[in-house]
């Protein structure tokens, strides 16, 4: 059945496009130009300061969720004002004595140095 619907699309006949122009009217090319325009101008907040110093804005992931509530430093755990602090890398923990690393900087030297003893084996092995 398909077959058929295809034998009938080559039966009719090609217009090629060198012949026929197409025109917009002016309407059309003054909603372009002023789309434009007002896509390019920032978008002013419908939320007031109070709202967005009290809530995370867009943070809600649900659909009949709300946006939750920024609370006070102290009901946040420890861990998390310790995420953006700069680690220490390979070069600099090597130059430290290991006995005197603390756990945290000795489990991220072995992470480190394993995965760089993994890329140099795969670098000498490679099929050239």
């Amino acid at each position: 059945m398909a077959v058929n619907g295809i034998k009938s699309l080559r039966n009719l006949p090609v217009t090629s496009g060198l012949g026929a122009s197409r025109a917009f009217s002016s309407a059309a090319k003054s909603k372009k130009t002023k789309g434009a325009a007002a896509s390019d101008a920032p978008k002013q907040s419908t939320l007031s300061k109070e709202v967005k110093s009290t809530t995370v804005v867009g943070a809600n992931i649900l659909k009949d969720g709300t946006d939750p509530k920024i609370l006070p430093d102290s009901e946040y755990p420890e861990w998390l004002w310790r995420l953006l602090d700069k680690k220490p890398a390979l070069s600099e923990l090597r130059r430290k004595n290991i006995e005197t690393l603390p756990y945290e900087d000795l489990k991220r030297f072995v992470k480190l140095d394993n995965r760089a003893r993994i890329k140099e084996n795969n670098t000498t092995r490679a099929k050239n």
